[in-house]
């Protein structure tokens, strides 16, 4: 071996060899991985769920992705090697690892990765669609979210690689799939870090894996990639001649194609053509049919069907308006009262990250129970579902993005990741009638670079959507004694004015009685949090921080306080229920739990419970 490497054209050979390697390997790996646009209403396609039972290995130093030089391997987990010899060496194995379910986190499936950040691969087998797509035909790889940096392999190769935890993605593994066994490999790594979204530290559990929905979707060679069905204007006092705005997007640029819309109950039948870019931009009339408007008294949806090609597609659509005039919120031009409550995405009775119907049929029954018309999805995009429900049950929706904290503002590629993770939360949500608020930010540090980043988001958003209103939780900074200004920047760039404020918990409750608002605009204010913690069961003085009695007297002042608020259109006490955190560390109460619920984690409710359900059946 000495001696070859002596010669020094054999060796220049070989050095040509391996960078031509390398730089193939390169080339295939960036040529595989090909994400395409989110595909609306996944859930009404011809699919084939891949939930289940995925095999994992915890991989703490990468050593399934990088060498030890810290180079990615061309043979790393993700070709599911086997020995073909006795003597093979291959120091994994994913059919004799364990597995986990799928939607999942690992967090609270396997107890040696309860506090775990870190890559875990995750594999499993599958039958391909029988027969392959066919005729120009796709097949695309969907996730409903992974968190929180992803790269996806199927059949040993290069599908697509996605970063942030909260939105869905999905990739075009058509040419990836063979008839018979497949198999699909995932990547996961949930580390934090200062230039992501969400940076660094943040007050929930960072629950790592795929931890919604995944599915194979089988699509036509052109398929409507994206629709939008919107209420133009209020219908006149008969209900009829309303006008609603369609909007579709195919999936390549093909013009001339056919796409009917129809919806049965309001006798209404149209045929359109895209244009040059596949698109079709028009207007549908209900002059035959009165027009019934979503709300919570009466959510009300209409089925539609979209026909282009061989594809049909199903929905159930609502109708509203929302709108502000003022101080005031208006659905469908009346003044409405935003009786909300916070919710993180977390399971009842246990935790884990929630990823089903059930699991939003619980925790959004326990907020109806509670007397609320209006739930914040904090602090991120929730799943689907939890929407879906919540427009079922009547419940208006806060949808908002992880820009939580101190993020990164000068950094370029976090503002990228920022608007990506906004694109696809209106992307998937932009028909379901119940979302009122885009939320693009929450207790966020004031600086000139914070307020472009944010402002640049805002403007960005109302490009997308003009049909909601745009709101972000500020932070009070003016606070002088008793005398609590609102001064933000933001306040130009947003419909509806709300903060966060926690007077009784950060502050004396008796502060509370003596304390006086000024938010020096013309707008609705939503007081986005306030609260404070108590561990269920435990009595004592109202004096006596973590008891019901503390919260329950927390509860009272505060909400006497508020009342006094000039244009007060809505609030959302922090928290419906208590959620896992890493940051509450007090032995014996908090237990790695924030305790701010006003139902524990089993949903046993607490004595401020009452207060609020008695404050909200007033108004």
């Amino acid at each position: 071996m000495k001696n070859f490497w002596k010669n020094d054209e054999l060796r220049l050979q070989c050095k040509k060899v391996l960078a031509l390697s390398t730089l193939a390997f390169t080339v295939a790996i960036a040529t595989m991985a090909q994400e395409v646009p989110q595909v609306t209403n996944v859930m009404n396609r011809e699919t084939l769920s891949l939930n289940g039972d995925w095999h994992y290995i915890v991989d703490v130093q990468e050593e399934g992705y990088y060498d030890y030089r810290m180079n990615p391997m061309r043979w790393g987990f993700f070709s599911n090697a086997k020995p073909q010899r006795p003597e093979d060496l291959i120091e994994y194995d994913f059919d004799a690892a364990p597995t986990m379910r799928v939607p999942g986190d690992w967090n609270t499936q396997d107890e040696r990765l309860f506090f775990y950040e870190g890559t875990v691969w995750l594999q499993r087998y599958f039958e391909a669609p029988n027969p392959l797509p066919r005729g120009g035909g796709r097949a695309l790889l969907y996730f409903g979210a992974v968190n929180y940096d992803c790269h996806v392999y199927v059949n040993g190769k290069k599908a697509g690689h996605h970063v942030g935890g909260f939105t869905p993605f999905n990739f075009d593994v058509t040419d990836l799939l063979h008839e018979g066994k497949n198999f699909v490999i995932v990547k996961v790594d949930n580390k934090r870090s200062a230039s992501a979204v969400p940076t660094q530290i943040f007050d929930w559990w960072n629950y790592g894996g795929i931890t919604r929905d995944v599915m194979l979707l089988s699509l036509p060679a052109t398929y409507i990639e994206d629709y939008s069905l919107q209420l133009n204007a209020l219908p006149g006092a008969d209900g009829k001649n309303s006008v609603i705005d369609f909007t579709m997007k195919l999936n390549r640029p093909a013009a001339g194609e056919s796409v009917t819309v129809t919806f049965p109950e309001l006798k209404i039948r149209r045929t359109f053509t895209t244009d040059e870019n596949g698109r079709i931009q028009e207007k549908l009339s209900t002059k035959k049919s009165k027009l019934e408007l979503w709300s919570p008294a009466h959510p009300r949806r209409y089925q539609v069907l979209l026909e282009c090609g061989g594809e049909t597609l199903s929905d159930s659509i609502g109708f509203r308006t929302i709108e502000t005039r003022g101080k005031q919120i208006l659905l469908n031009g009346e003044p409405v009262f935003l009786k909300g409550i916070c919710l993180h995405e977390e399971k009842p009775n246990g935790g884990g990250r929630a990823n089903s119907a059930e699991d939003a049929r619980t925790l959004l029954t326990w907020a109806k129970e509670l007397g609320c018309n209006f739930v914040r999805l904090a602090h991120y995009p929730h799943n689907e579902y939890m929407v879906r429900v919540a427009e079922r049950m009547g419940l208006m929706v806060w949808s908002e993005i992880p820009c939580y904290w101190t993020i990164d503002w000068k950094n370029d590629a976090t503002y990228q990741n920022a608007q990506r993770q906004l694109t696809d939360m209106i992307a998937r949500d932009r028909n379901r009638a119940n979302v009122i608020i885009w939320s693009i930010a929450n207790e966020t540090p004031h600086s000139p670079e914070r307020d472009a980043f944010l402002g640049r988001l805002a403007r960005y958003a109302r490009t997308l959507d003009s049909t909601r209103l745009i709101s972000m939780a500020m932070e009070v900074t003016g606070a002088s004694n008793y005398v609590n200004r609102l001064q933000d920047n933001m306040h130009e760039l947003v419909d509806v004015v709300s903060f966060n404020q926690y007077v009784g918990w950060y502050r004396d409750v008796n502060d509370a009685p003596k304390m006086r608002w000024e938010i020096p605009y013309n707008k609705p204010v939503i007081i986005s949090e306030f609260g404070g913690g108590a561990k269920y069961g435990l009595h004592g003085a109202k004096n006596q921080r973590w008891t019901e009695e503390f919260q329950e007297n927390l509860y009272r002042e505060n909400l006497a306080m508020l009342d006094k608020i000039d244009g007060l259109a809505g609030t959302t006490p922090w928290i419906l229920k208590d959620f896992r955190s890493p940051r509450r560390v007090l032995t014996g109460i908090q237990d790695y739990y924030n305790m701010k619920g006003l139902v524990s984690d089993k949903g046993e409710r607490k004595k401020a419970w009452y207060v609020l359900h008695e404050w909200y059946e007033k108004k």
